[in-house]
């Protein structure tokens, strides 16, 4: 299942530049396109807020 951005989001940027196949698009809350997302948590690691959730 692909990762998903929740409300907590503070677009810092760290899960964008850290998610390997450019999944994650900007925008006042961040938001990963799940047909792109392969699962692997570097976003969810990355995060400082812990927005980025397992679907």
């Amino acid at each position: 299942m692909a990762y998903t951005i929740d409300d907590s989001c503070i677009a810092c940027g760290a899960c964008m530049a850290d998610c390997p196949v450019d999944a994650i698009s900007e925008g006042d809350i961040y938001k990963i396109d799940a047909d792109k997302c392969i699962d692997c948590g570097a976003c969810a690691s990355t995060c400082p807020v812990g927005a980025p959730k397992e679907a």
